[in-house]
Order: C-alpha cells, then structure tokens, then sequence
C-alpha cells in the first residue's frame, strides 16, 4: 500500500539561507515591477543577444552569440533574464570556476530599463540560483571609474574588491567603453557573509568621504578645478580615490581627459594596494574608501 505522510504532524522546517535568499530575490523582482527566470529556450537567448547587441551598440560583433548562450546553458550554467510582461527588459550570463573553487563568473549583465532596480533583481536572482546549485560565491569584473556601477557593487550588492586589472579585455570599441582602456576592478561576492545578506535586505549603506576627512583620511587623488584627477599622497591608513561622476559623459565630450582619468585612477588604486591598500568601500559621490594595514 502507498505511504501517507501526515504533514499536519511535522515539526516546522527551519528556513534555511537559501530560502532566504530565494525570497529576498522574489521581493527584488516585485519591487523593480518585472518577473526574472532562468532562460533556455531559443527565442528567449535571441531576445539575449538582441538586448545586449542594443545597449552596447554592437551589431557587427555582438557581446554575446546565440551560439555560445545556447552551449553554455546546455553545460548548465547561468542565463537569466527579467522581464516587464513579455518584454526583455535585463539579462545576465554566468559561467563556473574550475571545479575545485566554487564560484560562478557572472560575465555580462546589462538592462534597457534604468532607475527601476532591475539590475539589482537580476542579480539577487543570480545569488539565488548560485546558492540552489550549491554555489557560496560569484565574481564579475566592472570598470572601475563607472561610478554608478562601483556603487552598485560595492554598496548595494557589498561585492569584495580583490584585484584590479589594467586593460584587461584590450580594446573594446563600443557604445560604452569607446576606445578607452579596458581597466576592470575585479570583486567577489560571498553570497552567505552576513554583509552580503544585509545588502540584499536593502539594509546597506555607503561610505561617507566626509567622515573619513574629518577622521584623518588623506585623499590620494581629488578632482582639480578643470575637472580633471588631482594626484595626492599615497600614505595614511585611510585614503580616499575620486572618480568623475559620469566617465561616459566625458568620454563623447573630451576623450583626453577621460584617459587622464583613466591613468590616474589606475595609479592610485595600483599604488596603494601595493603598500597593502585595500578598497573597503565606495561614496556615492565618487569616492573609493581604501584602508591599508600600514
């Protein structure tokens, strides 16, 4: 005869992180107004490579390929689109790590619909699907002089800066990057750590420069009265590394500059994690909070 469980009798589950995080990116998705699910079909990774090819302005050599999407999910890795009823409206590809670290590559993200924390659903549904696979950690690259992105890693997400990368794609002419260097930060993201959690609680909050003035930090690079990168001093246990507010805006209206930002930049942040100088945490004003063990 068959089994039959009364459930009525069952001590209650625990919740687990998992189920937390699941729930944590359903409440991501109803507060951005979109639904985000894992995607496989054909037409679904066309609409992928249709978003991407639009928002990077790449036709001729799109960033992704129907091809590569349709192996890479066949391999099991990670598609995920949101969408705004049937419309495409973000999406973001992962790949795993070598099997022996445990960690997912998110790859490329982009979104056509800003200022309704889409990417933020998306990326709470990547950390859910990460964790359901047994997954604790992801790791993305972002250009470092993008504010709004460093923000949004850092401070929304509490990403873990760990390496920067000079020009790590080499030239990458497109819509958003131009024909600047490729420089990339390099964070990963715990997705079990207790600041991660909070983060994806919307409980985060960013650094304040001001504080760190009035504490004692040096600022190691300023903006000048042009509007370009002022250089500072590379020392003190707390160093402070301005960005422009808007590196795509400047690069259509004065490329020059954009690149002085770029070395500048580069400098510092290379300089003081040479001495042992660690980003620990981003002003939304354009402004890298780096401590060092000094």
């Amino acid at each position: 005869m068959d089994l039959v469980i009364d459930r009525t009798t069952e001590p209650p589950r625990a919740t687990t992180q998992v189920d937390r995080a699941v729930q944590a990116a359903d409440a991501a998705a109803r507060a951005a107004g979109v639904s985000v699910r894992s995607l496989e079909h054909l037409a679904d990774l066309e609409g992928v490579v249709g978003l991407f090819t639009g928002i990077w302005g790449r036709s001729d050599n799109p960033p992704m390929t129907l091809e590569l999407l349709r192996a890479l999910t066949k391999a099991g890795n990670y598609v995920g689109g949101a969408f705004d009823g049937d419309r495409l409206v973000g999406a973001c590809v992962g790949f795993f790590h070598a099997p022996g670290e445990d960690a997912l590559h998110s790859h490329i993200a982009g979104v056509s619909d800003t200022g309704r924390h889409i990417g933020f659903a998306l990326k709470l549904h990547q950390r859910s699907w990460a964790l359901l696979h047994g997954v604790s950690e992801i790791a993305w690259t972002f250009d470092p002089l993008v504010a709004r992105n460093a923000y949004f890693n850092l401070v929304k997400l509490a990403a873990t800066p760990t390496e920067y990368l000079p020009n790590f794609y080499g030239p990458m002419v497109d819509a958003i990057n131009g024909d600047d260097d490729s420089d990339r930060l390099l964070v990963r993201w715990r997705l079990t750590d207790p600041h991660v959690t909070r983060a994806c609680a919307g409980q985060n909050v960013g650094a304040s420069a001001e504080d760190e003035l009035a504490a004692g930090a040096a600022v190691a690079l300023g903006v000048g009265a042009d509007g370009g990168p002022a250089p500072g001093a590379l020392e003190g246990r707390t160093a402070l590394v301005a960005v422009p507010p808007d590196i795509g805006r400047l690069r259509e209206a004065d490329p020059v500059l954009a690149q002085r930002w770029r070395v500048a930049v580069r400098e510092a942040l290379t300089g003081l994690a040479a001495h042992g100088g660690r980003i620990d945490g981003f002003d939304r004003a354009g402004w890298y909070v780096v401590r060092s063990g000094r």
